[in-house]
Parts: C-alpha cells; structure tokens; sequence
C-alpha cells in the first residue's frame, strides 16, 4: 500500500496544501513565500527520500510565524496519517550528522505519543530575514502533530545557516531510518501492540 496522505488546512492566517509520500525518491515541490524556509523543505524531502509537495500562503506581511507552524502542524499530520497502524516499520531513528563546523544529533520515536526536547541555540535571531526561533516552532509542531518523541541536540557550532542545515538533514535522515519497513517486523513494534 502507497503510505501517502493529502492535507488541507485553511484558517483567517494561513492555507496550505501539502502532500506527502514516505515511499519517495526525495523530490520536492516547494512554495511558502519564506525563501530560506523553502531551502529548508527541500533538504527535508531530499535526505528523507521523501516527496513532498507544499504549498503554503500565509500572513507573511505580519511575519513569518504563522507560515511556519502552520506547515508543521500539517506535515506533522501527514506524517501521522501516511504511516497509518505503523505495522512493520523500524520505530526509532536518530543521525548525528556534521555540517563544516556543527555537529548536531537528531533522535526519535514514532511512539504514538508526543515529547519535544530542543537543545539547540544559535549564535544569531535571525538568518537574512528567517527568525532562529521558528525553527524550534516548526519541529515542536510536527512532534505534537505526528505523536512522535522528537530530540535534537547541537554538540557544537558557530554558523546560524549549517546549524539549521544540519538540523533538518539529520531529522531528515531520523525519519528515513524510523518509518522504513523492516522486513523482520511483523505487526506493530511494540510488546504493547499499539503505538499509542
């Protein structure tokens, strides 16, 4: 079966279509009008395998805020539907991953239930026009969206641009390495039999 889902989501701020295939070759269709955002998805999709189509118009004359967490909430969701009973897929994932200078871990559970842990500070608020601070936004919105246990650590770094870079490759590559198939696994990994 295709693990893909479709999101539509339409409030005063924003609305945003999104699709989402987990079975993917990495091709990205990106369009939020927050060009380093953009990048950002395009690394998500390309180091995931994942394709994934977005495109999101928001309130973007107010800031960039609500774009952000409106496209996690929705890939958050995507994630969750696409993955469906979550029968015979790895479960966890986790990727340290350099970028130049930065070092960041990216670990998960796709546990069915939802913690955010975020050890990550940058040396600057903003790239070019991009608060630093939505990216915590964007991940915290896809955990409590997708009911995964999400923890990305920075060990070490000094440039706003490969932290960021490095956090969404790394989750990227967490998520690949979670919602694969493992042969071996059959029902849902879990001696409870639910992931909830």
């Amino acid at each position: 079966m295709p693990r893909t889902a479709t999101i539509s989501r339409q409030t005063a701020e924003t609305d945003i279509q999104l699709t989402l295939n987990l079975d993917g070759t990495g091709a990205a269709e990106i369009s939020t009008g927050v060009g380093f955002f953009d990048h950002m998805l395009t690394l998500l999709a390309k180091h995931g395998l994942f394709d994934l189509k977005v495109v999101a118009r928001g309130d973007l004359h107010v800031d960039f805020h609500h774009t952000v967490e409106d496209v996690g909430i929705c890939l958050g969701k995507a994630l969750a539907e696409a993955l469906g009973d979550k029968q015979g897929i790895v479960r966890y994932g986790s990727k340290t991953l350099p970028m130049e200078e930065t070092l960041v871990t990216s670990a998960l559970d796709l546990s069915g239930r939802m913690w955010f842990v975020y050890r990550v500070e940058f040396p600057t608020e903003k790239i070019g026009d991009f608060d630093v601070e939505l990216i915590d936004t964007f991940w915290q919105a896809i955990a409590a969206n997708a009911l995964l246990n999400l923890h990305l650590v920075l060990h070490h770094g000094s440039n706003s641009h490969h932290i960021s870079e490095a956090l969404f490759k790394s989750t990227a590559r967490a998520l690949r390495e979670a919602v694969a198939r493992d042969p071996r696994q059959t029902g849902v990994p879990s001696s409870k039999g639910t992931l909830v």
